[in-house]
């Protein structure tokens, strides 16, 4: 398993190392993606033993240079390729797309980068037929506390049947803080970092260097002080409805902008909207999404709110579903579900035709008057849904309604 290096030299296993190497043993091109600072780049220079590997970062600006001006020449020859942090120079795509038309070779190209190719128009249709793609989250709760597996019991639970479900959640890890682990997020560097100040200044300098350059890089943004106000803005509302034109207004822009803006979040994976369920595929898309940080220390910071809630656990319940949900073959849909009446349910995960609506609340005990929204979602989609989970801060795993689990958040992540 591929290690990342932290402090006080703590060795972290990465779950998406043994992904990584299956798709390189496969596809000419495997691009890894995911924000600055997430570890890609320690990810593939500890690569699994096999063949060396020749490393070129596009953040070296003699390389930089070559790929500007000769990418044919800094490609060229037989060794496998990694070249790190391809979105400064989306057109070296072209050139890696010629070497592979010229010679196709499983594992040859390994790209990584700081933004979501996918949603960059220039290079979008470059590597098709070519490429598979994954992402690298920040840290689970599993992953930083190295506890196996690294992302939680999503697959087990959608195969299984629910009467099997307090047996799977009940061999699980012990209870934690979801509170501190919010506080420190899922970056490396801050998760590990036990001082609160340390860590506050490593936010800092987070947004400062890496992600306002990151995001200069990949489009012009006029003024950094309406920029910051956006983002702030964005992570008070997390885990509510994107409107985008109140968020406009009270960030003081034009809609235009404010899209152009949420654009670039979303591209470089500080923000994901998460769709609301439909049975109609079509319809998702036309629904008003929710809006969540990737991380929620980074939310935190911006937001300059000490204190962690409900929207902050559920970040951490989406990125343990965001880290399971890069293994699997067939990507899991992720969605919320609400009603024109208000009925609603956090999060419902679709995948090989069954669906697992999951409820969080952040009290330490609940009961079946907590579980409305699920129960209502398990009427309307029964057939689909054996079962639904009320995730909650409390100790015990109980029935609190037909087919509705209660169940500590830490018996899952």
């Amino acid at each position: 398993m591929i290690i990342f290096h932290g402090m006080n030299d703590q060795r972290i296993p990465r779950l998406l190392a043994g992904t990584l190497a299956r798709h390189l043993a496969q596809a000419p091109v495997v691009v890894l993606t995911g924000a600055r600072q997430t570890g890609k780049s320690t990810l593939v220079r500890d690569l699994l033993p096999g063949p060396p590997r020749r490393y070129l970062s596009l953040d070296d600006l003699d390389v930089l240079e070559q790929a500007q001006r000769e990418p044919d020449a800094l490609l060229r020859g037989d060794e496998p390729i990694t070249l790190d942090e391809v979105q400064r120079v989306p057109e070296i795509l072209l050139a890696v797309k010629r070497a592979v038309d010229r010679r196709r070779v499983a594992g040859r190209f390994l790209l990584t980068g700081s933004a979501n190719l996918l949603l960059m128009r220039r290079v979008s249709e470059t590597l098709a037929g070519r490429a598979q793609y994954l992402t690298l989250w920040p840290f689970t709760r599993r992953e930083r506390a190295q506890i196996a597996p690294g992302s939680g019991l999503w697959a087990q639970l959608l195969h299984a049947a629910p009467d099997h479900w307090p047996g799977i959640l009940r061999a699980a890890s012990a209870p934690d803080d979801w509170r501190a682990l919010a506080r420190r997020g899922g970056y490396p560097e801050a998760a590990l970092e036990p001082d609160d100040a340390a860590r506050a200044a490593w936010f800092a300098g987070y947004v400062r260097t890496s992600l306002e350059r990151d995001l200069q890089d990949l489009s012009v943004v006029s003024s950094l002080v309406d920029f910051r106000r956006l983002m702030r803005l964005a992570a008070l509302r997390m885990g509510q409805l994107l409107n985008q034109a109140d968020l406009a207004r009270d960030a003081g822009l034009s809609p235009a902008t404010t899209h152009r803006w949420l654009n670039l979040l979303e591209t470089s994976y500080q923000i994901l909207l998460v769709p609301g369920y439909a049975v109609n595929p079509s319809k998702r898309a036309i629904k008003s999404p929710k809006l969540y940080w990737t991380d929620p220390g980074l939310a935190l910071h911006l937001s300059g709110n000490p204190a962690p809630d409900g929207a902050h656990l559920e970040a951490l319940i989406l990125g343990d579903v965001l880290q399971w949900r890069e293994q699997e073959l067939r990507k899991p849909e992720l969605l919320f579900w609400r009603t024109a009446a208000g009925a609603e349910v956090d999060f419902v995960l679709e995948h090989d035709g069954r669906l697992l609506a999951t409820e969080l609340k952040t009290s330490a005990r609940v009961g079946p008057g907590d579980a409305g929204g699920l129960k209502r979602f398990l009427r309307e989609y029964g057939p689909r849904t054996p079962g639904a989970l009320l995730l909650y801060d409390g100790p015990e795993i109980r029935w609190v309604a037909d087919r509705v689990l209660a169940a500590p958040w830490w018996s899952l992540v």
